[in-house]
């Protein structure tokens, strides 16, 4: 992956307003050629200390991944006031954009 597809895939994870999710589908429709696993490759290569808000990029079904990070990125959205659907889904109300 080129750094400029990076670059937008990071520049969107930004712009996802608090309290909102997204895709990884949808993310990459707004990037210049990226596809939903270039945006999760790109995810996992957030470097740390990054500050992105990468909680807030889930699956298109709403369901949180089982990943290292599930509890941390469940705290945070509820932080955030997204409710969850028994222990890992996100209702659609929730989806930007």
């Amino acid at each position: 992956m080129s750094p400029e597809l990076k670059a937008q895939i990071y520049t969107i994870v930004a712009r996802v307003p608090e309290g909102r999710v997204t895709s990884y589908g949808r993310i990459a429709a707004m990037t210049e050629g990226a596809t939903a696993r270039m945006v999760g490759s790109a995810m996992r290569q957030l470097p740390s200390g990054h500050g992105l808000p990468w909680h807030r990029v889930i699956n298109a079904s709403g369901k949180l991944a089982d990943h290292a990070g599930a509890v941390e990125q469940q705290r945070l959205l509820k932080a955030e006031g997204v409710n969850l659907e028994g222990k890992s889904r996100v209702p659609t109300s929730f989806f930007w954009p």
